[in-house]
């Protein structure tokens, strides 16, 4: 046994098997570098008896159970890295003993609790990130009036609950001014927001989308040039857009979708937020058209205005929407350690999408669910960079643009429920990229356009609820321009026999009235003649007609 080991660095292969007991036996241990292996069963209790260790990287395994309450001996632990594993039960309470603990990674694990004292003493403590555990609990009890110096809070996909504002007005985030990173969504916390967050002079991230707060987005007059970017999606956030966002000039993410905010869509948003890489204001209840002015944004990837009561026309000139219609450099999206996740949710080919900041840009526009109304403007089409857009459920109306095909990357397009007309643009076919697609429920016609990608979109309701339309997935068009000469052919038939029948009928008649005038001299045989011509000539008339109309019924069965 390596009894005098200090550093063990066996990270990034393919270890399999359990952590040995045996290691509590090298007792000058300092460093343990076991992530991203394969290892399972427990974490050894005897890790307890490595006094002197500093950095536990255990992180990217399959071990699970409970953690040795013990396992904060070493009055050196500072890092302690073990997320992405199945671990369980209580997070060991005496992982700060030594008052030397700076970080803590333990998401993506099956913890269900903290002990409110597990803290307490972590004077040096600047990085805590639980996500995506079980853990129920006040988010206060968590942390005592210590640590005050934290850097990262992260307890995403938990069931905290509480409130940020007391009744007495204290802030639970608002007294840890070196704040940079808060990622709180997807748990029950409820209540309203204070205005001190905007004067954390150095935060750059907070989520606190997808729980209950409520309220008044608050007012303040200052907004600190760190934050980049914020998210409060999928709240109770009332009232009209924030104006506090105004002053937060450096913003590049902003998420206000899934509340109750109304009133319009302000036309300084461009001006004041010029970095803004993505704006998501769907499923609120803004009116009004779309400001012309929006349009300014040289930075803006992402646009989802979906889901509001938005009236009008869309706007035209796309001109400065560099960002959807030239290749952009990769932006500094990384908000804190390379561990934490930080996502997002986007409506992409008609599903929800996690979308990962830290990823290269899904670049779409989404105005579906809204009262927009005339035609698709053609600048759209200029957006060459765009992977979605979504128009569906308006009152747009006119041709879909001819120049649609210049949208090379496009992956999905979803024009339905629209008043649009006229025949789909034969540009589609040059949609190379394209799988997710529905012109349905508008009044298109003429012949589907073919092309190596679109025919491998069989499903025949994308085209569904346009009657004049025909071709693959639907039935088969018929040939107009031979029908057409087939009726004038037949009529040219029938106007030719209708003539020699009257030209028969009239010779017969007439040589037998020559004739008879020699062969009949007494008048009253004459008489009788002429009156039994008259009557072969009815008789012959009438065949003539019966012939005719015979004709016309079968003709087109031709």
């Amino acid at each position: 046994m390596l009894v005098k080991l200090q550093w063990l660095g066996l990270g990034n292969n393919n270890l399999r098997g359990s952590i040995p007991l045996e290691i509590g036996n090298m007792t000058e241990l300092q460093i343990i570098y076991l992530h991203n292996n394969y290892l399972e069963g427990q974490l050894p209790g005897t890790i307890s008896h490595l006094v002197k260790l500093q950095d536990l990287y255990v992180n990217g395994n399959q071990l699970g159970g409970q953690i040795f309450p013990d396992l904060g001996n070493s009055t050196f632990l500072r890092w302690v890295h073990i997320a992405y594993n199945n671990f369980s039960g209580m997070f060991p309470s005496s992982i700060c003993i030594g008052r030397a603990l700076t970080t803590v990674s333990a998401g993506y694990n099956g913890f269900t609790g903290i002990h409110h004292q597990t803290f307490q003493n972590c004077t040096t403590l600047q990085s805590v990130d639980f996500t995506a555990n079980n853990i129920v609990a006040e988010l206060r009890d968590c942390f005592s009036e210590h640590p005050r110096q934290l850097t990262t809070i992260a307890f995403s996909q938990n069931q905290l609950y509480g409130k940020l504002l007391t009744n007495g007005g204290e802030d639970f985030l608002c007294n840890r001014t070196n704040l940079f990173f808060v990622d709180l969504s997807n748990n029950a916390l409820h209540g309203d927001l204070s205005k001190c967050l905007w004067d954390l002079q150095n935060l750059r991230f907070m989520d606190l989308s997808s729980n209950s707060f409520s309220g008044v987005v608050p007012f303040s007059r200052t907004c600190q040039a760190n934050l980049k970017c914020l998210l409060l999606a999928n709240n109770h956030f009332r009232g009209t857009f924030p104006l506090g966002l105004k002053k937060c000039i450096n913003l590049i993410t902003l998420d206000l979708g899934g509340n109750n905010f109304s009133g319009r869509i302000p036309s300084w948003l461009s001006m004041s937020l010029p970095d803004l890489n993505f704006l998501r204001l769907s499923s609120n209840m803004f009116d009004g058209i779309i400001p012309h002015k929006i349009l300014q944004f040289r930075q803006l990837q992402v646009l989802d205005l979906s889901k509001n009561k938005l009236t009008g026309p869309i706007p035209n000139d796309f001109r400065n929407f560099t960002g959807m219609s030239q290749e952009q450099k990769n932006r500094d999206l990384i908000y804190s350690n390379q561990y934490i996740q930080v996502e997002i949710h986007i409506v992409w080919k008609n599903v929800d999408h996690v979308y990962n900041l830290k990823i290269a840009a899904v670049v779409g526009i989404d105005l579906s669910g809204n009262s927009l109304t005339l035609e698709i403007p053609n600048g759209l089409t200029t957006l060459s960079r765009l992977r979605y857009l979504n128009l569906s459920g308006n009152h747009l109306s006119g041709c879909i643009p001819e120049d649609i095909g210049n949208m090379v990357l496009l992956e999905s397009l979803d024009l339905s429920r629209n008043q649009l007309s006229g025949k789909i643009p034969p540009s589609l076919a040059a949609l190379e990229s394209i799988s997710v697609l529905n012109f349905s429920s508008n009044g298109l016609s003429g012949r589907i356009p073919t092309g190596s990608q679109l025919q491998t979109l069989v499903d025949p309701s994308i085209y569904s609820n346009n009657p004049g339309l025909c071709g693959f997935p639907l039935k088969d068009c018929v040939n107009l321009s031979t029908s057409t000469q087939t009726e004038t052919s037949l009529d040219e038939d029938r106007e030719a026999l209708l003539l020699y029948c009257f030209v028969a009928a009239g010779f017969i008649f007439g040589f037998w009235l020559y004739w008879g005038i020699f062969l009949f001299r007494c008048e009253s045989w004459r008489y009788s003649f002429y009156q039994y011509v008259d009557n072969m000539q009815g008789k012959v008339t009438k065949k003539v007609y019966s012939c005719i109309s015979r004709f016309q019924v079968k003709g087109p069965e031709l």
